[in-house]
């Protein structure tokens, strides 16, 4: 490489304020690493991976962990604003991350403070007009304040329906496109297969209730005395 060549490389780096060396690391999240398996995570979370909810078993098993840092994990400053963590996993990879801070940790703070605050660590910030999934005490979705992204994954601030507080999506988009994908075919199988299975249930019920008359039946049969 020619000296010349060798120049320009931190000349862009400064006119472009970003170079890879100095780039955000998206990849993972206080110790969570979007990819790793639930058993792992659940103990970096200190809990154990049977704690996790199943959400989805087909075509993808969907699992999701809820934890408190400071419940859970004794050295965290009690000033962590943090509340909670929501961990998603598709098929024992974690691929979403959803964060809840604590109400009275942002009390005051607007929405320009958190975007601040986040991008001395994320870098320059989007504010796209979108909405995105969010798994919280909340609602299902959420308008999207602000975003911070490379081309694998995506962390999008946003405030909760009563604004009381804020939460952060952090998101692997290959791994979270695959789990996507799979949660839309469970509702479409879930929806062919619905008629099914409200028929097997009322039968089911019919049966029982047949049964439990017939039991009543010959109970009272016996002890009738006219």
């Amino acid at each position: 490489m020619t000296t010349s060549r060798l120049l320009t490389i931190p000349l862009l780096c400064a006119t472009l304020g970003t170079c890879l060396l100095s780039a955000a690391d998206f990849s993972s999240y206080r110790g969570f690493k979007f990819g790793m398996n639930l058993s792992r995570a659940a103990e970096q979370a200190g809990m154990k991976p049977n704690e996790a909810k199943l959400e989805d078993k087909r075509p993808v098993m969907i699992q999701v962990l809820d934890f408190q840092p400071n419940l859970f994990n004794s050295a965290v400053a009690k000033d962590d604003p943090v509340s909670e963590i929501t961990l998603s996993f598709s098929n024992d990879a974690l691929f979403r991350m959803a964060v809840i801070y604590d109400r009275y940790k942002v009390d005051g703070m607007t929405a320009e403070d958190m975007i601040q605050a986040l991008s001395k660590t994320y870098g320059t910030a989007s504010r796209p007009k979108a909405e995105i999934a969010f798994h919280s005490y909340y609602g299902d979705t959420a308008p999207v304040v602000a975003r911070w992204e490379d081309s694998d994954y995506s962390y999008n601030l946003i405030r909760a329906e009563d604004r009381s507080t804020f939460g952060l999506v952090l998101y692997s988009k290959t791994l979270d496109a695959q789990a996507q994908t799979g949660m839309m075919e469970a509702a479409r199988l879930d929806a062919l297969e619905a008629p099914q299975k409200e028929a097997e249930r009322v039968k089911k019920q019919a049966e029982e209730n047949e049964a439990e008359q017939e039991k009543s039946r010959l109970a009272n049969k016996a002890s009738f005395r006219p």
